[in-house]
């Protein structure tokens, strides 16, 4: 079945610009595209009355913070009210870290800059659906200068590592591969780090983790 993706954003050279892009990264896609909240809305509405027959629901919404009918989160809010089961993206000209957290708190799974790179866009893609969570390269909410995870958590450099894979958005299988170890013990590291943050998801554990403002060496 084909990945079916909403891209929401009221101006039409950024939407096409980006939905061409998609089209020749992911032939596979089909891209739908809105300009407002109203029109992403009556899209996920169409798309729920009959998934099927377009080939399949929709998996991704591509969203942007300003729209004009929605300013901030409110979209993201009531989209996912509407239809929680696809995976967010935000798009926004602001980096500004208590917005991309707050996005992450309100369900996005993944944010990313305006200005990025092409290549930064598309490896956001790829590690939404892929079940991780994506935020802009670099970023950190903590004012401090950042701790090494071993010293900040009392957690082994393994642990370190597996936290560090499970940022950049591995699935439990890839992070097996990388480190070569079982996927047992992967879930063994992932239970002592979610407890060591006092979280219980993996979305959360890399929230946690740039609240933190931890350094995770390779």
């Amino acid at each position: 079945m084909q990945t079916r993706a909403l891209l929401v954003d009221d101006h039409p050279l950024f939407r096409e610009g980006l939905a061409l892009l998609l089209a020749h990264e992911f032939p596979r896609w089909q891209v739908l595209q809105a300009g407002s909240l109203a029109q992403a809305l009556d899209c996920l509405a169409a798309d729920d009355a009959d998934p099927e027959a377009a080939g399949g629901p929709i998996t991704l919404v591509m969203l942007d913070l300003s729209l004009p009918d929605a300013a901030g989160l409110d979209g993201l809010i009531h989209l996912r009210a509407r239809a929680p089961r696809p995976r967010y993206v935000m798009l926004s000209a602001s980096e500004d870290p208590d917005l991309i957290l707050g996005a992450i708190d309100h369900g996005a799974s993944g944010f990313v800059p305006k200005t990025s790179q092409t290549g930064a866009m598309l490896a956001a893609m790829r590690t939404v659906l892929d079940g991780g969570v994506f935020l802009p390269a670099g970023f950190s909410q903590a004012p401090v200068a950042p701790r090494e995870a071993t010293d900040a958590l009392g957690i082994s450099p393994r642990q370190a590592q597996v936290l560090r894979l499970l940022i950049e958005g591995r699935s439990n299988k890839a992070i097996c591969q990388v480190l070569d170890i079982s996927e047992s013990t992967v879930k063994t590291h992932l239970e002592a780090l979610y407890r060591r943050l006092e979280v219980t998801s993996r979305t959360q554990a890399v929230v946690a983790a740039a609240r933190l403002g931890l350094r995770l060496n390779g």
